[in-house]
This record gives C-alpha cells, structure tokens and sequence, in this order.
C-alpha cells in the first residue's frame, strides 16, 4: 500500500513553529537550514524537518510561489506520497487528469526526489519512490499502477 509519508507547511517563522510542534507533540528535529542561530530569524528559503518517526513534516519559508498564492501564503503546503514506481504512477496520475508540475528532469543531483503534481480541486501532493528523512522505511508493495 501506499503511504504518506510527508507534509509541507509554508510558515513564516519556521523555527517558532517547530518549537511549537516539537513541544506540543513531542516531535524530533532532524534539521533546520536558513535561521540565524542567534536572532531566530528566517531568510527565503529556511525550514525544520521534524519527525514521527512515521512522517516528515516540512516546515519551510519558501523562495518561490509554487501553489500561485503568493510568498505571504502560510498553511499545508503539500503532502509526499511513497510508491513503488514513480514512472508507472506518474502514468496514472497523468491519466486520471492530475497536472504535473514538474519534471524529474529538473532534481538536482542528490536532492530527494519529489515529482509533484496537482489533484483535480488544486491540493498538491508529490511521490517519490524513496523514504524521507525520519521516516520508517516500509516501501509499498508493488501497489502497481494500473
């Protein structure tokens, strides 16, 4: 089966934001990138990557408009989705009409390979056929793509 395995929020303050997550849930910080140690201040792009265990959560000050709702968006951003096969799901979700975003062409070599795309009411999740950081790895069986 399928799982998710990642959800990204848009946050200006990713730093305060973990901390309030980390402290409410007891999630675990993987990393952060882009905040000033001392001030807590945020630069485009930043984030923390917080754990489960079981799921990725991605708090990040984005350096582009992805969603087409502006920089000053902050809420879910989207979720990650781990399957079998990104060839044959990106296939299917062609197929069942969901817009491609982007191109696994366009990863940067050793980046985490995330292809993503937009469902039918604008929601934007990705997939990709490797577990994120802090996350169980229990890929899915070959779900098949049909």
């Amino acid at each position: 089966m399928n799982k998710i395995r990642h959800i990204a929020f848009a946050s200006d303050h990713p730093g305060k934001a973990a901390d309030f997550y980390k402290e409410a849930f007891g999630l675990r910080e993987l990393r952060r990138f882009g905040i000033d140690e001392k001030t807590g201040e945020a630069k485009r792009p930043s984030g923390v990557f917080l754990t489960d265990g079981s799921i990725n959560i991605a708090i990040l000050k984005f350096s582009n408009d992805q969603l087409g709702k502006g920089l000053e968006y902050t809420g879910i951003h989207h979720f990650g989705v781990i399957v079998d096969d990104v060839d044959a799901w990106t296939k299917k979700l062609e197929k069942l009409g969901a817009e491609t975003m982007d191109s696994q062409y366009a990863v940067p070599a050793g980046a985490h390979a995330e292809f993503k795309f937009k469902g039918p009411d604008g929601v934007v999740f990705d997939i990709t056929g490797h577990p994120w950081e802090g996350c169980d790895e229990d890929l899915p069986k070959a779900a098949a793509a049909e």
